[in-house]
């Protein structure tokens, strides 16, 4: 069983920052890719960016490519997802997840279905 915390959310003006943490407990941390997730209302489920429990890997999507960034501290099992150059599109609520290694590959990564755990999300709101 794996334990995921989101905290990070919340009220920023375009162009902002916010850096999101996704802390984690459980046993067998170490077999665990996260993905950061955002789902907005009326949309469906979208992988954001995803790290590589083996080899550190990364996925991003091309919509956050340049902006968004992904960083894991195994000492204190908790992985962030610093946001920079934010947009009114980014808002929605942020999910991270585990996936084990035998289910989520390098190149399936930004499949949400294949996630085993979920946080419960924090909301990011981009407006001015």
């Amino acid at each position: 069983q794996v334990q995921l915390v989101e905290s990070g959310g919340g009220l920023v003006q375009p162009g902002g920052s916010l850096r999101l943490s996704c802390a984690a407990s459980g046993s067998g941390l170490d077999y665990y890719t996260i993905g950061w997730f955002r789902q907005a209302p009326g949309k469906e489920r979208e992988a954001v960016s995803c790290i590589n429990a083996l080899t550190d890997s990364t996925y991003y999507s091309d919509s956050v490519k340049g902006r968004f960034t992904i960083s894991r501290d195994n000492a204190k099992n908790t992985v962030y997802l610093q946001m920079s150059s934010l947009r009114p599109e980014d808002t929605a609520v942020y999910f991270c997840a585990a996936g084990h290694i035998t289910r989520v590959t390098i190149a399936t990564m930004p499949v949400h279905s294949l996630y085993d755990y979920w946080g419960r999300g924090t909301q990011v709101t981009v407006s001015s």
